[in-house]
């Protein structure tokens, strides 16, 4: 079944680097990503995990989680976090499922359902769409899902900017217009009337069209 923005995360018991986890349990009450990749050992998801793990501490002032998956086992996960550590300088400190037996690859839509056979007898080619980022809220719904192609590395810096934008439209009633940064001005929601934008901005706003009125970012 497709999975859209707004659904509920799929639920699921995995073995991974770190122990066993229950995904929604694991979330906690604070925000998750879950992000894939097709095939231990392969070079752009070596560079992605080590560059992530660079990244941890971002994600950790942000309150959110960051959970691997590869469609080989938690022992190859193993070996292979030492290839990452040593190419890329950064240790694995984050867990990374197993899903030899693509049920989580199957159970968020990123690999055909009829998919068959286990990560030993599979390429990378061959579970070349298991390469999606989700990023899920306390509510344990999904807020995001990017997906790319194997030869294109993900920009994770992007995927940190949106998770800013996402965490700030759900705590105001605002929007962020394209290629925003943090502090920069943001768009009232339309859902949001002048009587009651008045008396949440008293400082106004920028207003070049009706529909289109700019304001400081709220703290």
């Amino acid at each position: 079944m497709a999975i859209r923005i707004g659904d509920e995360a799929p639920d699921f018991f995995a073995e991974t680097t770190e122990g066993t986890i229950k995904f929604h349990e694991w979330i906690g009450d604070g925000w998750a990503i879950l992000f894939s990749h097709p095939k231990d050992f392969t070079p752009v998801c070596t560079t992605e995990l080590g560059y992530v793990a660079g990244m941890m501490p971002e994600f950790k002032k942000r309150n959110t989680k960051v959970l691997g998956l590869s469609v080989d086992s938690v022992a190859d996960h193993k070996r292979w976090a030492l290839d990452i550590e040593e190419t890329q300088g950064h240790k694995l400190n984050y867990p990374l499922v197993g899903d030899p037996d693509l049920k989580i690859a199957k159970l968020y839509d990123m690999i055909h359902p009829n998919a068959s056979g286990d990560a030993k007898s599979r390429s990378a080619t061959d579970n070349a769409t298991v390469r999606s980022v989700f990023i899920v809220g306390p509510d344990k719904r999904v807020k995001l899902m990017l997906t790319y192609p194997m030869s294109s590395g993900r920009n994770f810096d992007e995927v940190l900017r949106a998770l800013d934008s996402i965490q700030l439209t759900a705590k105001h009633k605002v929007a962020t217009p394209a290629n925003w940064r943090p502090g920069e001005d943001v768009i009232i929601s339309p859902a949001v009337s002048d009587d009651e934008a008045r008396t949440k901005y008293p400082q106004g706003w920028r207003a070049p069209k009706s529909y289109l009125r700019y304001v400081k970012q709220p703290k």
